[in-house]
């Protein structure tokens, strides 16, 4: 770690500690009313930074008012920046008064920004060989950082050397302003290069040098080992002015004319008088106290002003990390709740989790809160319980508007188990839930898909030898189960703590090892995370459902149902009940002789779905079987039971998706399972025809095209399936015409369907005798028919071969983005295990993939979408590669022009991703 230097000059950005302070610390206010939290946090960080370092010269810089020279560069420069609001402008001037009365040199120049004045002094002392701390949250500030140039954000004592920039950015503080030029910055609006993220940007400045060197040397762009290189020579080329503008705009000015010198910033006396009577009129109280006693910038005995980081805070919690409930607090009265609130404030993350009386999270009501700031240390705060001995509880609403800053603070981080449960929750209470940085089912999730359970007890059991308190030990089973309320407080407030303090220390045992596995750990932070609030929106905001169309379908399929029973029991010669599978088996297997193909693990003959399947090749009864069996779940999972699931507030139809259920990392959903709604036959478009847009909008669905082909075609770098994607060839014609040797436009629509099988086929690691029953030919033919495909795309099989090589090598395969599937039988000796577990190595890499890529539109969408003015579009599902959105009528086409960009451009492959827009009054229509 860089090691600061004694006395260093220290330059602060005071800018940065403005809004950081504003947003960080709660809406304080003195008691008439003026605001006072964002002047409390910027003089606590400095008052922190003097005890820590004590140095005898410093600046606190802080941006002029007005333009400077990099508006005049670009015009769009930071303007998308909100105003200040006015209960922070109206700090600035009290604190500016107070930083000088503490004695500290105060630096605004006219023409640039804080940065500019800064870089300046920081060169300026560098010349002069001083060292220099810059206390900055800012990572712009990174191309300062030289051996005796060091930065500090205080909000977690992190320090930057050389060393440190170089891990944190993959590249030296040199290449910093070049980074930002390639890449861009939004919070500044840097345009950068269109296409290029950070991991694009590294790839570029490790494997050529800086941007001169990168312009200079375009033709060896795609030697380089990144996604998109072969491509990206192209992007650069045709964006380089934007490029070199973005290099401006992020290069920090260091020749500044100032009327001060790094040696006159010297740390004068505090103007004490001045300082009490600033600090009574904003009624900073115990700093009053402090300043009388002679000891605000003196610091106090057993109390170290230096934050620890949040290494050395797990590390010590580490060591305490044996459950024990020793520790726990009901917070009962003002006083605890003050003492907690502060211990959440000052903590680098902290567990969080809600106690309700429901599951469904438009309908649940906040029974209680609980919290955890280290190992052992946690409390439960009741708002909501209501049996009659219960003791008096702190006012929810009161709670709830007092921990509101808290939890809507993005730079207070939190961790949870299934936070957007309490994300969804809180909403109700019109608090949005920000700071969501850990999710110890997703960290358990991203370190193995396979490995079980993510639930908290299974994961207190693996990760910590722990047995937790379940609900059902405290709240009893069935009918007669209570509802948190109802719950004895010195029962739920254990399992309540239980639950946060476990939380947190299965995140400082799960974290580290994802921290050691960097494509699982990108994944995470990228992806998994920031999708919690996307799929939570969506969730919230639901679908409309046509009640009158599904009463209509329902009562068709008892007749088609009714139709199909009369239909089986003459097949079979007598009546029997189709859904008993003892009955099935005596009519099949013993009255009409078939032989069984498989049997249950109890010895007896199987009945199926696969089985049935295959019967009904050659068998009329089980296709009857199949076909009712079909029809009478899709009556009672969605035409019965749809309607009754409409929530009863919003009108809609709301369903929950989960990101820690499937192996490879698509979203499933449940109540209603959106995923299982048949695509390919008229009863399953029937019920999407029953998802409808209201008055004034429609339903706009957005489908990625064959997307797990392309994946196919840019893992296996197959030249065949490269050029024919490119060309926006129908990739089942072409793969027709190279296996039958046909010309393209010769091509039948039986070739065709015979490539298509073969197509996805492949991708599911399906056989010569899986292919021959799909397309009703003998083995010999369908083995012919892939040994032609092969010849013709030696790519594939050259990938297949590779990945299942590589799978059994490492025990797992990753997608593009770094997510693992695990493969616990690549090795088995059982070689039915083994092949399935090949199969799926073949698969996962690509339908991972694809979920990654709709994972990230849905992540860019909602970004853009919560930039709309208007909410003229809500995003309302998510199934398979499709997104479907709510849209008024004069928004359609803008609003389908921007999701496809978005969705194309989630990901960039060697072949082009297609989406495949429709528009419709209902579901079906616009698909």
């Amino acid at each position: 770690m860089a090691q600061i230097a004694e006395n260093p000059l220290i330059l602060v950005d005071g800018s940065s500690y403005l809004y950081r302070a504003y947003h960080a610390f709660p809406p304080l206010t003195n008691s008439v009313g003026e605001p006072t939290g964002a002047m409390y946090g910027v003089l606590n960080m400095l008052r922190s930074l003097l005890l820590q370092y004590k140095p005898s010269h410093v600046a606190v810089v802080f941006d002029a008012k007005g333009k400077t020279f990099r508006d005049e560069l670009f015009e769009d420069y930071k303007s998308h920046r909100p105003p200040m609001p006015d209960d922070l402008r109206a700090q600035i001037e009290p604190l500016h008064q107070m930083v000088k009365a503490m004695g500290l040199p105060l630096l605004a120049v006219s023409g640039v920004e804080a940065d500019d004045v800064i870089g300046t002094l920081a060169l300026q002392a560098e010349k002069l060989g001083r060292p220099v701390l810059i206390s900055t949250g800012d990572k712009d500030m990174a191309q300062l950082v030289t051996p005796n140039v060091t930065l500090i954000n205080t909000m977690n004592n992190s320090i930057l050397g050389p060393e440190e920039v170089n891990d944190k950015y993959g590249i030296p503080p040199e290449l910093i302003i070049d980074f930002l030029a390639l890449m861009g910055d939004s919070s500044d609006n840097i345009p950068g290069v269109p296409g290029v993220g950070e991991k694009t940007a590294q790839a570029l400045l490790q494997g050529l040098g800086g941007m001169k060197a990168i312009y200079d040397n375009l033709d060896k762009v795609a030697d380089l080992s990144f996604r998109g290189a072969k491509t990206m020579s192209a992007k650069l080329e045709q964006n380089k002015e934007v490029a070199f503008l973005s290099y401006q705009l992020a290069t920090i000015k260091t020749d500044v004319e100032l009327e001060v010198t790094c040696d006159q910033l010297n740390v004068n006396e505090p103007a004490v008088e001045e300082l009490l009577g600033l600090f009574r009129h904003y009624e900073f109280k115990r700093w009053i106290t402090d300043l009388e006693e002679g000891v605000w910038l003196q610091g106090k005995k057993n109390n170290p002003v230096a934050q620890k980081t949040v290494v050395e805070k797990i590390e010590q919690q580490e060591v305490a990390s044996v459950l024990s409930a020793d520790g726990y607090v009901t917070i009962l009265d003002e006083e605890t709740f003050e003492q907690w609130l502060k211990k959440l404030q000052a903590s680098e993350v902290f567990a969080f989790d809600l106690e309700t009386d429901a599951l469904d999270t438009l309908s649940a009501n906040i029974i209680g809160l609980s919290f955890a700031v280290a190992a052992g240390d946690a409390a439960y705060l009741p708002v909501a319980h209501d049996y009659l001995d219960a003791p008096p509880q702190l006012d929810r609403d009161a709670v709830l508007a007092r921990l509101k800053p808290l939890l809507e603070n993005p730079k207070a981080l939190k961790v949870g188990q299934n936070l957007k449960f309490d994300r969804g929750v809180l909403k109700n209470y019109d608090i949005e839930l920000q700071g969501i940085q850990f999710d110890t089912m997703l960290e358990s999730y991203m370190l193995n898909s396979v490995a079980g359970k993510h639930d908290m007890d299974t994961l207190a059991s693996r990760w910590l030898n722990h047995k937790t308190v379940t609900f059902t030990e405290i709240a009893g089973k069935g009918k007669n189960q209570l509802t948190f309320n109802q719950i004895a407080l010195e029962q739920a407030a254990h399992y309540a703590a239980e639950d946060a303090d476990v939380t947190l220390q299965l995140h400082q045992k799960m974290w580290p090892e994802l921290e050691q596995q960097a494509g699982p750990k990108n994944v995470f932070e990228t992806i998994e995370m920031p999708l919690v609030t996307v799929i939570s929106r969506v969730e919230r905001n639901g679908v409309l459902i046509d009640q009158g169309i599904l009463a209509a379908h329902s009562k068709e399929l008892t007749t088609r149902l009714a139709e199909l029973e009369l239909k089986a029991h003459e097949l079979a010669g007598e009546p029997f009940n189709l859904s008993s599978p003892k009955q099935l088996q005596t009519i099949l297997f013993e009255k009409q002789g078939i032989k069984p193909t498989k049997k249950t693990p109890g010895g007896a003959p199987s009945t199926s779905e696969e089985v049935l399947a295959e019967l009904a090749l050659d068998y009329p009864l089980p296709k009857v079987i199949l076909e009712h069996r079909g029809l009478s779940k899709l009556k009672s999972t969605y035409t019965d039971k749809l309607p009754l699931m409409i929530n009863p507030h919003s009108g809609r139809v709301h369903t929950s998706y989960h990101q820690a259920v499937t192996a490879t990392g698509r979203l499933s959903s449940s109540d209603p399972n959106l995923q299982n709604i048949p695509v390919r036959n008229e009863e399953g478009r029937r019920i999407r025809q029953a998802f409808i847009a209201p008055a004034g909008h429609r339903i706009v669905a957005a489908d990625y095209s064959q997307i797990e082909l392309r994946i196919m075609a840019h893992l296996s770098q197959d030249k065949g399936l490269l050029k024919a994607f490119a060309e926006g060839q129908d990739i089942h014609r072409a793969t027709a015409a190279e296996v039958f040797s046909t010309p393209l436009d010769k091509v039948t629509s039986e070739q065709r369907r015979s490539a298509k099988a073969i197509n996805f086929g492949l991708i599911y690691g399906m056989s010569a005798f899986g292919l021959s029953r799909q397309l009703s030919i003998g083995a010999g033919e369908a083995k012919k028919y892939m040994d032609l495909y092969f010849e013709r795309y030696p790519g594939v099989l050259q990938y297949m071969e590779s990945t299942r090589q590589q799978a059994s090598e490492q025990g797992y395969i990753s997608t593009l983005d770094g997510r693992r599937l695990y493969l616990s039988d690549i090795k088995s000796s059982n070689a039915m295990r083994r092949k399935a577990a090949e199969r799926a190595a073949i698969n996962a890499p690509m339908q991972g993939t694809a979920a990654d890529i709709i994972k990230r539109a849905m992540i860019a969408v909602d970004e853009w979408l919560l930039a709309q003015s208007t909410p003229e579009v809500k995003m309302i599902m998510q199934v398979h590669d499709e997104l479907v959105f709510e849209v008024q009528e004069d928004a359609v086409e803008s609003a389908s022009k921007k999701i496809r960009e978005l969705m194309e451009n989630s990901m960039t492959l060697d072949v082009p991703l297609r989406v495949d827009v429709g528009v419709g009054d209902n579901w079906d229509q616009a698909h």
